[in-house]
C-alpha cells in the first residue's frame, strides 16, 4: 500500500504549490508501522463523507488529499482544517510525522 499525501490552501497557498506531495510506502515501513498505517487509513475511509470539502467559513483553512493505493485499488480521501473527523486527522497527523516529500 502506498499513501500520498498533498495540501491545498492555507496562508502558505503559494509556497505549498512548489512542495512535492508526501508519499509513504508501507511495504517500506517496518510490520507494527504498517499494520497502524492500514489501521489509520481503514479508520479514515469509514469515517469519510460524502458531502462537499471546501475550507468552509475559514477562508485560510488548509484542505488535505490522502491518496490509497492498494493493489489495483485507488482511494481518496479529501478534507479540510474545519471539516476534519478525528479518524482522518489521527492518519493526516501520522502521515506527516512520518511521510517524505517525493518529486515524482
Amino acid at each position: 500500500m502506498k499513501v500520498t499525501l498533498a495540501t491545498h490552501g492555507g496562508q502558505a497557498a503559494a509556497l505549498n504549490l512548489r512542495l512535492p506531495p508526501r508519499v509513504v510506502d508501507a511495504a517500506a515501513l517496518p510490520a507494527e508501522a504498517a499494520r497502524e498505517l492500514t489501521r489509520l487509513v481503514e479508520a479514515a475511509k469509514a469515517t469519510s463523507t460524502t458531502k462537499k470539502v471546501g475550507p468552509g467559513p475559514a477562508s485560510d483553512a488548509m484542505s488535505y488529499t490522502i491518496t490509497v493505493e492498494d493493489a489495483d485499488r485507488s482511494t481518496v480521501l479529501t478534507q479540510s482544517d474545519t471539516t476534519m473527523s478525528p479518524a482522518f486527522a489521527a492518519l493526516l497527523t501520522w502521515l506527516e510525522q512520518r511521510s517524505e516529500s517525493s518529486s515524482g
